[in-house]
């Protein structure tokens, strides 16, 4: 937990690989310590009493969370962030901090499933009306405003099919409605896209995902402006929902490779996604950096690049989806993504309720990691053939 660092803006490789932590600090060791701790000591009872020392209690930070959250805090252009045990926590934490029995929360209707199971179990459990919105719907969702409308959670591009959002002008009506307006912007990373300076409160990331980049951690941050860092941070304490100083580092040492891994898979997923267009047995693809993409003008106008995720819809259905993935070696069949190795996997939109559509096909999610992507199109070719044997 701490508050925004002012340095002369670099580039964003650069403050990924120094940003943090000053190896000044301790000793000159390039990456900060690994700060194991619950209980902190007190020199005096003076000093106990008034709790006048950076560091209290594990749960309010150590050294290592505080080197991960200014990076981020550096990236976000926020206030202050916090880190937490998962993506989901991310989700959770600040969803709970701003609101209460009686609110009305719009959500988009193309987030991550997760997301909306906990608001239509948990929060509507405590109360809150939970209503969603097309994705397309910009300014329009004024007219889904009401009086105790408190919070708008956005998503863009959309989990799995990728809509995009116009989100300076939904996050502009939120603010005059005295709404909260909250991003998961796993997808883009901090490094595509700031939430922040297009007008959203609060920025959230999965860092799950590309920040950790090897499949192997589990840990969300999230990000707040000045207006609603001090409510965001006091939920995190109340809760208790803080990351372990070993994941932390790791999440650490992971974004500091961010950069040079996100240009590897954008140019990759894009090389491969511009294949997939046109191929026998695929119906379209959903790819927001491709110009035939319906929200490509908002993704370009917006967002300074595209990561490895994107769908295709495949001819057929669950015979041939199944057909497409089992002759897939390279690929692993596998959730999450953001890591290193390519993965697929058959997506299921039957929560979708607004934004409801047939596709025409099966839609197929392909996480583009960083192999060879003349082995990867053999790989998909394989899958697209015996898909098409099925036919």
């Amino acid at each position: 937990m701490n508050g925004p660092k002012t340095t002369k803006q670099r580039g964003i490789n650069t403050q990924l690989t120094h940003g943090g932590y000053d190896p000044r600090d301790f000793h000159g060791f390039v990456n900060p310590p690994v700060v194991h701790a619950s209980t902190v000591l007190f020199p005096d009872s003076q000093t106990m009493r008034t709790r006048n020392q950076r560091y209290t209690y594990g749960t309010r930070g150590t050294p290592t969370t505080d080197a991960l959250c200014t990076a981020c805090d550096e990236l976000e252009g926020s206030a202050g962030t916090i880190a937490v045990p998962s993506g989901l926590a991310a989700v959770t934490v600040p969803l709970l901090a701003f609101l209460s029995a009686g609110d009305h929360a719009l959500f988009v209707d193309t987030i991550y499933h997760p997301t909306r199971r906990f608001a239509d179990t948990m929060l509507k459990r405590l109360g809150v009306d939970v209503e969603y919105y097309d994705p397309e719907i910009g300014a329009g969702i004024r007219a889904l405003i009401k009086p105790n409308t408190r919070v708008v959670f956005t998503e863009s591009p959309g989990s799995n099919t990728f809509e995009m959002q116009d989100i300076p002008a939904i996050a502009a009506v939120a603010r005059e409605a005295g709404a909260v307006t909250m991003m998961d912007n796993t997808w883009a990373t901090q490094i595509f896209f700031r939430p922040l300076e297009h007008g959203v409160d609060i920025s959230i990331n999965a860092a799950t995902k590309y920040q950790a980049g090897h499949s192997d951690i589990l840990l969300g941050t999230v990000s707040a402006n000045e207006a609603t860092w001090e409510r965001l941070s006091d939920a995190q304490l109340t809760l208790g929902c803080c990351a372990g100083p070993d994941d932390v580092y790791q999440v650490l040492r992971g974004m500091r490779t961010m950069g040079v891994r996100l240009d590897r898979h954008q140019a990759s997923a894009l090389e491969i996604a511009r294949w997939l267009e046109g191929r026998p047995g695929v119906v379209s693809v959903l790819h927001p950096a491709l110009e035939s993409h319906p929200g490509h003008d908002l993704w370009k106008r917006d967002f300074s690049g595209a990561s490895g995720l994107f769908s295709f819809v495949l001819e057929g259905d669950a015979p041939e989806a199944g057909a497409f993935l089992d002759a897939l070696e390279i690929f692993g069949l596998g959730y999450s993504w953001g890591g290193y190795e390519s993965l697929a996997v058959q997506v299921s939109l039957s929560d979708r309720t607004v934004s409801a559509r047939d596709f025409g096909g099966a839609v197929m999610r392909l996480q583009i990691g960083l192999e060879d992507t003349a082995d990867l199109i053999a790989d998909i070719e394989k899958g697209l053939a015996a898909a098409a044997a099925l036919r």
